[in-house]
C-alpha cells in the first residue's frame, strides 16, 4: 500500500494543509503500522503518538458500521480534527474478556470519514430516478418535503403504505437513524414492518425445530481444551466475530486441530486449518448424511446420549402417527428410497473424495469433546435451511451437546449475551409484516404478497409501498438480489411515490432517492458498541468531532420533521442524541443490577464494560438434568426428526433435514447452459457495502473473479484477464484472478461491491448482486443469493 501523496484531497474538507501539519507527521503516518503507548493517567486513553503535539487528545472509541467486532480505536484529535487512528496498546488487555484490536477496517476510518466524496448537504432529485441527479437544498425545505409526504402518502395510501428499508450500515449501535423513524412512524399511525434477517434468518428460523431455540452457542472459553473444531462454512479471520480469532488463535497455539469445510481456501483457512475440505455449494447436506451414515454404520455415534435425549434417531424412536422408514436410521440406509448414504453416494454430489468423507466422519465421531460450528454463509442458499438442521444431527448423534468443548450447531446464539436496551418503540398500530424479501413485490403489486410468500398478520396488504426511507442503508440497488428486477421498481414513479436515502455517500442505492441527505459518521455522534456473536462487551462510541458542511445526524432532522407534524414532544422526549444514549444506558443498568454497569459519567471516562458472564455452556441443564430441563420443543427432547415440519407436508422442508438437490445447484438441468457455481464472501476490508469507497481499503483487496485453473484453461483465461460472468439475470466485469484457493466448478467474488453498469446494463464494479436470484427459501421466506449458476467468458474489447 503506497503512502498517501501530499495533495490539498488528503486532508479534511475545510482544513488547510498547513493546519493540518500542525498535528505532526502522523497525520499521513499508515495507520496500520502505528501503535501508542498506555497512558496510566486517563482511562481509555495513550499518550500522544510520536510526532503529534502534546495536545492532541486521544479519544478509545469503536464504529457502529455493520461489523461485527466494535474494535477498540484510539482516535488522535488536535484542532478539531481526527489526524490518526490507532488501536488498543497490549498493556490495555483485559485476559478475561478481550477486547478486540482494530483491524485493517478500523485503522483506516479517517480516510474513509475524512473522504472528499462524502455527501455535504441536502438535496433533492432533479432527473430520471436513478440517474443521480441532484441540487441542493435547504434543511428547512428538506424537512418540509418530508412532512409534507407522509401526510400527503397517509392521507391517501393509509400508514400500511409506509416503509422503513433495512439498515445495511449500522449494527450493534444502540441508537440509529432507522430505529428513530420506526418511532416517529408510530406515533403518527404505523408503518409496514418487515421480519427476517438478511444475515442469518434462514438458520434462525430453522434451528428451533431441533432444540426449540436459536441459542445453542457455547462462550468460547469453554473450547479451550477442545481438541477438534471443525469450521463448517465459517471465516471470522475476515468477517470477525466478537472475540472468536482471540480464543481460536489461543487454541490454535495449545494444539487444537482444525478443519475447515469451504468451496474456498479463506484466510481463516490459511491462518487456522489443519486440513480443508472443500465441497460444492448447496450439497452440505449430502456430506453431512454421508458422514452420518459412517458413524452410524460402524458404530460411532453416542448411543446412550440418543437413546436418552433424542427423537427420531430411529424407527423405535419416532413420533405418533409417523409412517415407517421416517426415521435417521432409515434414511442413510435407504429403506425409503433405496439410496444408501455411503460416502461414495456423497462424492458424486460434492466431490469430496470418499475416503476424505470416512475420516472426517471419523475424526469428529472419535474427537472427545468436538465442535462443529457453522458460518452464515451456507444457509443464504435456497437449501440453507436444510444445511443449518443438518449440522445440529451431526452433533446431537455424537453426542456434542451440552457439554464443555462441545457445541450444538446451528445458529449458535450465545445465551448469556448482554445488549443494551435501546430506545423505547410506540406500539404499531399496522400488523402486518412482510419478509424483507418480499419489497420488492409490495412496492410493485402488494396484491401479489401472500401469506404463502411470509405475509404475516394478514391475508393481504392493504397498500402499496408508497413512502419509504433508506437511512444507512445500501440494500435498494446493490445489496439487494436480483439488483434488475428492483431498479425496474424503483424507477418506475408510480410505484413508490417518495424516497428517502440518508448516507455518508452517494451509494448506488441513493441515487434512486428522491431527497438525498448527508448523515454523519460514527465520529460525529453518540452512540453504545455492541459486538456480535460471541464478543461480551459494550464501548461508547462518542461524538468526537463536530460534522462539517451541512452534515446532520437522522435523529437530528427527524426531530425537525416530528415538529412539523406536530409530535415533537412525543418523538424526542425532550432529549438531545446524547441525552438519549445516556437515558439508554440507564435503563441497560436497571435492566442488569447483577452486572454493576458504571454510571454514565462513569463510562464516559473507562469508556467501555465487560461482562465478566460465569463460562456458559449451552444445553449443559436440559443434560444433567432432563426431566427437570426438558428441551423446549414440543416433545422435550432434541427432535432429530420434526412432527411439526412433517405436518407441512413440505418436501422443500423434510422432517429429517438431508439432501436435496438444490434449485440452480450442481445437478440442476441450467448447468448445461451455466456449468459454475458463484459464490461470495465477507472481506476484509470493508462490512458489506461499507466502505467501499475508501482508497487505501480498495488497495488491500481488489475486486476480481476467482477461478480455479482447471476451469480458467477451459475458457481460455489466464491471470489478470478480463472477465464476463453472466447468467440469465445479468453480466458483471472485473479481472480474473486465476488461482487454486478456489475448488473446480465454482467462481467466487468478494461481496459487497458498488454496482457500476455502463450504458449497456453491463456491471462494471463487480457487483454479485446483479447475478444473485430474488427467490425465497421455504421456510424463513429468507434470501437464497448465494445460490446462483454462471458461465465466464475471457472479455475482448475489441469483438
Amino acid at each position: 500500500m503506497s503512502v498517501p501523496e501530499n495533495n490539498e484531497d488528503d486532508f479534511p474538507s475545510g482544513v488547510s494543509r498547513r493546519s493540518f501539519l500542525k498535528a505532526g507527521s502522523a497525520a499521513i503516518a499508515l495507520p496500520f503500522l502505528t501503535s501508542g503507548r498506555a497512558s496510566a493517567s486517563t482511562p481509555g486513553a495513550e499518550a500522544p503518538a510520536v510526532g503529534t503535539t502534546p495536545a492532541a487528545r486521544v479519544v478509545q472509541t469503536c464504529s457502529t458500521f455493520d461489523c461485527g467486532g466494535k474494535c477498540d480505536i484510539r482516535a488522535h484529535i488536535a484542532d478539531g480534527v481526527v489526524t490518526q487512528i490507532t488501536t488498543r496498546p497490549d498493556a490495555a488487555l483485559d485476559p478475561d474478556m478481550p477486547v478486540m484490536r482494530a483491524c485493517v477496517r478500523g485503522r483506516s476510518y479517517r480516510k474513509f470519514v475524512y473522504h472528499p466524496d462524502r455527501l455535504k448537504y441536502p438535496m433533492k432529485r432533479v432527473g430520471k430516478r436513478g440517474e443521480g441527479k441532484f441540487e441542493r437544498i435547504s434543511w428547512d425545505e428538506a424537512t418540509t418535503l418530508i412532512a409534507d409526504n407522509i401526510t400527503r402518502i397517509t392521507n391517501k395510501y393509509g400508514p400500511e403504505s409506509r416503509f422503513v428499508h433495512n439498515n445495511t450500515a449500522v449494527s450493534g449501535g444502540t441508537f440509529s437513524g432507522d430505529k428513530m423513524m420506526r418511532r416517529l412512524l408510530n406515533l403518527t399511525g404505523g408503518h409496514l414492518e418487515y421480519y427476517h434477517s438478511v444475515s442469518m434468518g434462514n438458520t434462525a428460523a430453522a434451528t428451533p425445530y431441533t432444540y426449540g431455540t436459536v441459542a445453542t452457542g457455547n462462550s468460547l472459553d469453554t473450547l479451550q481444551d477442545t481438541r477438534l473444531v471443525i469450521l463448517w462454512g465459517h471465516n471470522p479471520t475476515e468477517t470477525i466475530f466478537g472475540h472468536t480469532n482471540h480464543y481460536f488463535q489461543q487454541m490454535k497455539q495449545n494444539g487444537t486441530r482444525f478443519i475447515v469445510v469451504d468451496p474456498r481456501y479463506s484466510d481463516t483457512v490459511s491462518s487456522l486449518a489443519d486440513e480443508w475440505v472443500p465441497l460444492l455449494p448447496s450439497t452440505d447436506n449430502a456430506l453431512m448424511d454421508a458422514m452420518m451414515y459412517v458413524i452410524v454404520s460402524e458404530n460411532l455415534h453416542d448411543k446412550a446420549f440418543i437413546d436418552r435425549y433424542t427423537l427420531g434417531f430411529d424407527e423405535e424412536n419416532m413420533p405418533e402417527g409417523v409412517p415407517a422408514n421416517e426415521s435417521l436410521v432409515a434414511y442413510l440406509m435407504g429403506k425409503k428410497d433405496g439410496v444408501v448414504k455411503t460416502p461414495e453416494w456423497a462424492e458424486k454430489i460434492t466431490h469430496v473424495p470418499a475416503q476424505t468423507i470416512r475420516q472426517l466422519a471419523r475424526d469428529y465421531a472419535t474427537t472427545k469433546p468436538a465442535a462443529l460450528i457453522q458460518g452464515w454463509g451456507p444457509q443464504r442458499h435456497i437449501c440453507g435451511e436444510r444445511t443449518a438442521r443438518g449440522s445440529t444431527l451431526l452433533a446431537t448423534i455424537t453426542g456434542n451437546v451440552g457439554v464443555k468443548g462441545g457445541w450444538a450447531a446451528g445458529y449458535g446464539g450465545i445465551g448469556n449475551r448482554k445488549f443494551a436496551t435501546g430506545p423505547e418503540m410506540p406500539d404499531n398500530p399496522v400488523k402486518e409484516k412482510i419478509s424483507i424479501m418480499n419489497w420488492v413485490q409490495a412496492a410493485d403489486d402488494a396484491s401479489k404478497v401472500t401469506p404463502e410468500d411470509g405475509l404475516t398478520g394478514a391475508t393481504q396488504l392493504k397498500s402499496n409501498i408508497r413512502l419509504l426511507f433508506s437511512l444507512a442503508g445500501n440494500y435498494l440497488a446493490n445489496q439487494n438480489p436480483d439488483i434488475h428486477q428492483a431498479v425496474k421498481v424503483l424507477e418506475d414513479e408510480s410505484k413508490i411515490e417518495f424516497i428517502v436515502a440518508s448516507d455518508l455517500y452517494l451509494t448506488p442505492s441513493a441515487r434512486y432517492a428522491d431527497l438525498l441527505l448527508p448523515e454523519t459518521s460514527f465520529m460525529e455522534r453518540w452512540n453504545i458498541g455492541e459486538t456480535w456473536g460471541t464478543g461480551s462487551y459494550l464501548i461508547l462510541s462518542e461524538k468526537i468531532v463536530e460534522p462539517e458542511f451541512e452534515r446532520r445526524s437522522d435523529y437530528d432532522w427527524q426531530r425537525e420533521v416530528a415538529a412539523k407534524l406536530g409530535i415533537e414532544a412525543q418523538f424526542s422526549e425532550g432529549r438531545s442524541e446524547k441525552e438519549w444514549i445516556e437515558h439508554i444506558w440507564e435503563q441497560t443498568r436497571l435492566s442488569m443490577p447483577d452486572e454493576h454497569l458504571p454510571t454514565f459519567s462513569e463510562l464516559q471516562q473507562q469508556r467501555q464494560h465487560l461482562f465478566k458472564s460465569k463460562p456458559l455452556i449451552a444445553f449443559e441443564a436440559n443434560i444433567r438434568d432432563p426431566e427437570n430441563n426438558p428441551f423446549p420443543t414440543p416433545s422435550g427432547k432434541i427432535e432429530i426428526f420434526s412432527k411439526r415440519l412433517y405436518d407441512m407436508h413440505n418436501p422443500d422442508i423434510p422432517a429429517l433435514s438431508h439432501y436435496v438437490p438444490a434449485q440452480e445447484g450442481p445437478e440442476d438441468e441450467l448447468t448445461k447452459q451455466f456449468p459454475l457455481q458463484l459464490i461470495t464472501w465477507k472481506g476484509k476490508n470493508r462490512a458489506n457495502s461499507t466502505q467501499y469507497a475508501n482508497p487505501w481499503l480498495q488497495e488491500v483487496q481488489v475486486q476480481k473473479l476467482w477461478i480455479n485453473p482447471l476451469d480458467a484453461e477451459k475458457r481460455g483465461i489466464r491471470q489478470g484477464d478480463t472477465v464476463r460472468i453472466h447468467n440469465q439475470r445479468g453480466i458483471c466485469q472485473v479481472p480474473a484472478e486465476v488461482t487454486v484457493r478456489i475448488m473446480p466448478g465454482v467462481v467466487a467474488m468478494q461481496a459487497g461491491a458498488w454496482w457500476q453498469p455502463d450504458a449497456n446494463g453491463v456491471d462494471l464494479g463487480g457487483c454479485p448482486n446483479v447475478l444473485s436470484s430474488a427467490r425465497i427459501t421455504p421456510l424463513a421466506k429468507g434470501n437464497a443469493h448465494q445460490t446462483m449458476l454462471v458461465e465466464v467468458a475471457k472479455y475482448d474489447a475489441a469483438v
